[in-house]
């Protein structure tokens, strides 16, 4: 398919997906695919698969789905792999999350089972909270890339696919900062050499990824995907690159109502946040240096949607708080209050209170879907590097260099349409409203 310029191969073949983690967001994301095959679950939630858009004219009446639009992968062609720090088969793993269904497990118990996890890259610096009893034996982080280098290719080999990409669906690593080290692929490469303690192993897997001509995206808000030098690599092995941080729960909502608040220029004088999770994610972000990482994922979202800059009198004094407090009790199912302080006309103050009572793998597993399917759809078009139009599905979306983010969830939708929109030869929809 050539149409403006953007040439897209056939999605033929098996399209292999690598999960780094298998736990609760990678086994119910294989479970609900698993599901949608064969039609016991409908894949709520996944804008590859349920999603329309609009084409040229509103009179013209062109809705097609998503999926029959531009070429993406089908979930049939689907093989899975990962990588863990536990050796829990999927379905073992699932059983632990206990995040699906009993009578769905059921069902797919033996896709969930055929899923053993590679040895993983540990660091215990980067993951304090967690005793990982499945890594592999190499110390030295070059040989750690190289084993991962391996892995990648015998996945690839015995599986038969044609294509491959990999995405990020572990725990959260310990606040890191970027160095000289991460500025270029060749300092990137002497680190590896050298065990540069700043290299975390989120990064080994990218750059293994990316050595073996391998799409990766970022669903944590680890700083791999932030890294020049592994920006540098992706441009260089012609692969997209996308993170980072799945955008759930309580961020997800922000992106919803902070646009809504500013659209009608109240004030809002404060904005706190806090959350109760008890599964593995919520253990790990019990340490605070893994906390820290995530909070600056989370903090960033409303400065970009209110522009405090540019509206000093409605938003300069925002105080905004974020909190995670690790739950046992609670599992998988998040739990996200917010309190609001808002001045309207003549300072009056006035407040809003949300409590979005959640299941934060429920959430996060169709984001993978639509994650995995559009980096495949990325590589086949050649969209190498940062893939800006997938800020939809991320707390902390990646931009080049010099540019702000966009976090307006609303303002992302319509990237990510007009780019669909773009691929396939379509004029892009601005809503002028001159035209119909």
């Amino acid at each position: 398919m050539t149409q403006a310029g953007v040439n897209i191969k056939p999605a033929q073949g098996k399209l292999g997906v690598l999960l780094v983690g298998l736990g609760a967001v990678s086994t119910t994301f294989v479970a609900g695919v698993e599901a949608a095959k064969r039609d016991v679950r409908k894949p709520i939630g996944s804008l590859t698969q349920l999603g329309h858009i609009r084409l040229g004219k509103r009179t013209e009446n062109r809705n097609p789905m998503v999926k029959e639009m531009v070429p993406l992968a089908n979930l049939n062609d689907i093989v899975y792999g990962a990588w863990d720090l536990f050796p829990d088969n999927g379905y073992e793993a699932a059983l632990k999350a206990g995040v699906i269904p009993q009578d769905l497990l059921d069902k797919c118990n033996e896709d969930l089972k055929n899923i053993v996890p590679m040895k993983a890259v540990y660091d215990k610096n980067y993951c304090r909270r967690l005793e990982a009893t499945h890594f592999k034996p190499e110390t030295n982080k070059m040989a750690q890339a190289d084993a991962l280098i391996k892995d990648i290719e015998s996945f690839k080999t015995n599986n038969n696919c044609d294509r491959i990409t990999m995405i990020w669906c572990a725990s959260t690593e310990a606040y890191n900062s970027l160095t000289d080290t991460h500025s270029t692929v060749r300092s990137f490469e002497e680190g590896l050499k050298n065990n540069d303690p700043s290299i975390s192993p989120s990064m080994i897997y990218a750059y293994a990824a990316m050595k073996c001509r391998v799409g990766y995206a970022n669903g944590a808000p680890n700083l791999t995907t932030d890294c020049p030098a592994l920006q540098e690599l992706a441009q260089e092995m012609r692969v997209p690159l996308s993170g980072k941080d799945f955008k759930t729960g309580q961020t997800l909502m922000k992106t919803m109502i902070a646009p809504g608040l500013a659209a009608r220029y109240l004030s809002i004088s404060g904005w706190f946040s806090t959350n109760i999770l008890g599964n593995r994610d919520g253990e790990v972000l019990d340490d605070p240096q893994n906390f820290k990482t995530k909070e600056e994922s989370k903090l960033s979202v409303l400065d970009s949607i209110l522009q405090p800059d540019l509206y000093p009198d409605l938003y300069a004094d925002l105080y905004h708080k974020v909190r995670i407090e690790y739950y046992p009790p609670r599992k998988d199912n998040k739990e996200g209050w917010d309190n609001i302080d808002l001045v309207g006309w003549l300072g009056m103050p006035m407040q809003l209170k949300v409590n979005f009572l959640c299941r934060d793998s429920i959430l996060a597993a169709p984001i993978v879907l639509d994650l995995v399917l559009f980096m495949d759809l990325a590589q086949r078009a050649e969209m190498k590097g940062i893939q800006e139009w997938l800020s939809f599905f991320y707390k902390a979306p990646m931009t080049k260099k010099g540019l702000n983010p966009i976090h307006h969830l609303f303002a992302q939708e319509m990237k990510l349409q007009n780019t669909l929109r773009y691929m396939v030869g379509e004029e892009q929809i601005t809503y002028l409203g001159l035209d119909y």
